[in-house]
């Protein structure tokens, strides 16, 4: 008989953001007259860039003449995307990556769920709480973990995220194999220092470990003393891979395009002792199970590095900073303390009460969505994320709804 695969029974009922959409569900049906305002989950609202909307056009036009038709492209990304990543995003960065340790793909997500399929289902785990949940959930899946044991999962080393540490995890004494690094950091929107960096880069080498570096959000970095990259550290080609995002940066949420680097110094071992590149085992993974980019998205994608795309790129993430920053004023206005707004698009609200509880106040009485903080693991609890993503507009009436909530 067919058989599931059990590590999938290990996992809580619902993906965090599946059960906040079935709440608001819920509540939208019983109150069908009072519009929500959705300040939850990271999606984009605003347009995307006009010079990415007529790159894309231009290709689809391509894509309508024999002569200039594109069938199956290279599953690792074109090269005209690959060499932009490559002079605009490291080397302008004094960061020393090669086009071809590029590989473009269709999200950041898909992309840290799975990584770790090239590793050791026995690799010790190193994960931030709070964090993202996909890479708990994923690790969860491949059979990393043991059991969900009071919020936590048995077999991870969770690296406490809280006010005292400024919501960046310090070092931990006890080794680690897999060590998942977010920043600025989705949720709490707090970024590390140079210094807090070049301790991760050498406890890694001393490890030989291998740290997974989610810079989704990197785009919103405004302070010019902290890192936009983990190979901006000495020593980090040899320890980490990076993930990036055309999603927040650029507005591609709904049309896909991120890239992953894997540079092709770093190397894991075999049970035998025998090193092994993981730059060529990504690729295999990659061109596996991957057919790569359309060719109109990644024109698109390009078209953010032209000038006219640099400057409203930034204007865009300017607006969303913008959004931010009104919300952690008026956060501080209602005597909350708060973090992030600052360099990333998230605003992390100490609550003072459960955060479910949190939540459902705000949408039953305010009309506002917003993310409670245990989703993200034990540390959220008492937290609520707000996200700056949406329209001018409805950021100003949601923090006029609050505030008449709250008093």
């Amino acid at each position: 008989m067919i058989r599931i695969n059990e590590n999938y029974t290990k996992l809580k009922a619902s993906y965090l953001f599946a059960d906040i959409a079935r709440r608001v569900g819920a509540y939208t049906a019983a109150h069908p007259q009072s519009p929500v305002i959705r300040l939850g989950i990271g999606d984009v609202t605003e347009p995307l860039p006009p010079a990415c909307v007529e790159a894309m056009h231009a290709a689809t036009d391509e894509m309508s003449r024999r002569e200039t038709f594109k069938g199956y492209g290279p599953e690792q990304g074109y090269a005209f995307l690959r060499e932009l990543v490559a002079q605009h995003d490291y080397a302008g960065r004094g960061c020393r990556i090669e086009p071809d340790e590029i590989f473009i793909s269709d999200g950041s997500k898909c992309d840290c769920g799975n990584i770790q399929e090239i590793f050791s289902t026995d690799a010790r785990l190193a994960i931030p709480d709070p964090v993202y949940p996909v890479y708990v959930d994923t690790n969860v899946m491949a059979g990393r973990t043991g059991a969900n044991v009071g919020g936590r999962y048995e077999g991870i080393l969770y690296l406490e995220s809280n006010a005292s540490n400024g919501y960046v995890p310090a070092v931990p004494d006890a080794p680690a194999d897999l060590i998942y690094l977010c920043f600025p950091n989705n949720p709490t929107g707090a970024v590390a220092t140079r210094a807090q960096l070049e301790a991760w880069v050498a406890y890694a080498k001393r490890n030989r470990a291998v740290i997974l570096f989610d810079s989704a959000y990197e785009a919103y970095i405004r302070d010019p003393a902290i890192p936009h990259s983990i190979y901006e550290i000495e020593g980090a080609r040899e320890v980490a891979i990076e993930f990036r995002s055309f999603s927040k940066t650029a507005g591609f949420t709904g049309t896909r395009c991120a890239y992953t680097v894997v540079p092709k110094s770093l190397v894991a071992w075999d049970a035998s002792g025998q090193t092994h590149p993981l730059h060529a085992l990504w690729n295999r993974r990659h061109t596996t199970k991957f057919n790569g980019v359309s060719y109109p998205v990644q024109r698109a994608a390009a078209a953010i590095f032209s000038e006219a795309g640099r400057q409203q790129t930034r204007a865009l993430t300017d607006f969303y900073l913008g959004n931010a920053q009104l919300i952690r004023s008026a956060v501080a206005s209602l005597g909350l303390s708060a973090v992030g707004g600052d360099n990333a698009p998230y605003i992390w609200v100490n609550s003072g009460r459960d955060s479910w509880d949190f939540f459902d106040l705000l949408l039953d009485k305010a009309q506002v969505v917003c993310t409670p903080g245990a989703g993200f693991g034990k540390c959220g609890e008492g937290h609520i994320r707000i996200s700056a993503f949406n329209s001018r507009e409805n950021v100003e009436k949601a923090l006029v709804r609050i505030a008449a909530a709250l008093r």
